[in-house]
């Protein structure tokens, strides 16, 4: 049945869009990992909705998300014309918490749900790529409808939401792998805080390596127990990517002191670089976490 046989008032109207609003800044934040421009891109949709007659549109959600991934796609090619680089972690989560302002537990849900890992690989996407992964493998908008978007065939649309997808299952895996090292490296924290000689051993691989400025230890047992006097050392440690790897900075009396990088087998880490030497420390790119 058309639409057109039920008139839509202004007030009637706007109370639709607004049952469709969450869904529609789901679908732009994913597009454009900006809570901001999610906004902007879903307040421009209302704007052509408004100038358009909504009585003729048959399945309004449709319409809307067909309109949103039409705007969000113009704002990605304007970012690209513009040269802009890719998104780096740090840049990515300043952007994830700067969304929060505008409806806190919605954005926290949507960061959450996207993940920073997976924020950054879609950046580096082109735009096609990434319309087309977003609408349909996370909104399941079909190919036919991708591709009028992006003014290709259905075949090429699901061609560009192939590419995108195999880089996001990338993406995913990382994001999995650093959550689970992030762990091991919290419980070697513990472990060495409290002491915790036979804890230790069980999260080194046995044949680990621990490297330092001024010379290397190898074995677990040997590790283990260096990394028992270590405790006075754990307290001031932070939690850390250290030139992006899994790691811990240690602060003294405020100032960073040393760092800490680990590199794993399995669910045990295997190396632990340990930088003293000042001048090192200063050259290497921290992001405390």
């Amino acid at each position: 049945m058309n639409n057109s046989e039920f008139p839509l008032d202004g007030e009637f109207l706007a109370r639709r869009f607004e049952s469709h609003r969450p869904h529609l800044r789901a679908v732009a934040y994913r597009m454009l990992g900006s809570g901001a421009e999610a906004d902007d891109a879903v307040q421009e949709a209302w704007f052509r909705l408004s100038r358009t007659d909504a009585g003729q549109v048959d399945n309004l959600g449709g319409w809307l998300t067909t309109v949103v991934g039409r705007v969000c796609l113009d704002m990605l090619r304007s970012r690209k014309s513009r040269a802009e680089e890719p998104l780096e972690n740090g840049t990515t989560t300043a952007r994830v918490a700067d969304v929060f302002a505008a409806d806190p537990e919605q954005d926290a849900l949507l960061a959450d749900s996207v993940g920073v890992a997976l924020l950054v690989v879609l950046e580096t996407l082109t735009p096609a790529e990434r319309l087309a992964f977003v609408l349909h493998d996370l909104f399941a908008v079909p190919y036919e409808e991708v591709a009028d978007i992006v003014g290709r065939s259905p075949e090429a649309a699901r061609q560009l939401a192939s590419r995108a997808r195999r880089r996001v299952q990338g993406a995913e895996a990382h994001d999995a792998d650093l959550v689970r090292q992030r762990e091991v490296v919290d419980a070697f924290l513990a472990a060495a805080r409290e002491g915790d000689f036979d804890a230790l051993v069980e999260l080194l691989d046995p044949d680990v390596v621990a490297r330092t400025d001024v010379g290397v230890t190898t074995g677990a047992a040997a590790v283990a127990k260096g990394a028992s006097s270590f405790r006075h050392f754990a307290a001031v440690s932070r939690p850390a990517l250290v030139d992006g790897a899994t790691g811990l900075a240690v602060f003294i009396d405020g100032h960073l002191d040393r760092t800490l990088a680990f590199t794993f087998v399995g669910d045990r880490i295997a190396v632990i670089d340990i930088v003293l030497d000042a001048a090192r420390v200063a050259e290497q790119d921290i992001s405390l976490v």
